[in-house]
């Protein structure tokens, strides 16, 4: 399936995933080869196979990447209305949930843009104390270029919904 191709669908599904759950899982791989899951609510996606996300407060996500650069963003959209109507439905509407295949690159600081961008996201909870403690002050991103996606396909519930691409759950 090609990034190029879907990135429209992909960016809708991660800012429906994020309204429902305000984070993304990326997975990562220890240095003794074990996987590491890691929420991170700052991924930004931008041009077809691109995104950023804010390095604030990972601890192993950076030590990860030092052994392996390889990275895998799940984004799931979590709405238990989205969810009942498909239920109900005996199909999914648009794709419930997709996995984004990348490389991480080396840490840098944020662009003015980048953090404007950042700020828009959490502006609605610019007022409470969990803001100013957490978010205010975010300035070193690292980028991902994407070069592979995969669909979360759940049988007949998802049949379709990325053209004819076949993947097994």
């Amino acid at each position: 399936m090609q990034i190029q191709t879907h990135w429209g669908a992909i960016k809708r599904l991660f800012r429906d995933s994020f309204s429902t759950s305000f984070h993304y899982a990326i997975a990562t791989v220890t240095r003794e080869g074990e996987p590491h899951v890691t929420p991170i609510g700052s991924l930004i996606l931008g041009q077809p196979g691109q995104g950023v996300y804010f390095e604030q407060f990972t601890q192993h996500l950076p030590q990860n990447i030092t052994v392996n650069d390889r990275v895998c963003v799940l984004a799931v959209n979590s709405s238990r209305w989205f969810w009942l109507k498909s239920l109900i439905g005996g199909r999914f509407a648009s794709p419930p949930a997709v996995r984004l295949y990348g490389v991480a690159k080396a840490r840098r600081e944020a662009t003015e843009r980048e953090i404007a961008r950042w700020q828009k996201r959490i502006k609605p909870v610019r007022f409470t104390r969990g803001h100013e403690r957490m978010w205010r002050d975010m300035r070193t991103v690292r980028d991902i270029e994407f070069d592979r996606v995969e669909p979360v396909q759940i049988g007949e519930m998802t049949r379709g919904l990325w053209g004819d691409h076949k993947v097994a759950v």
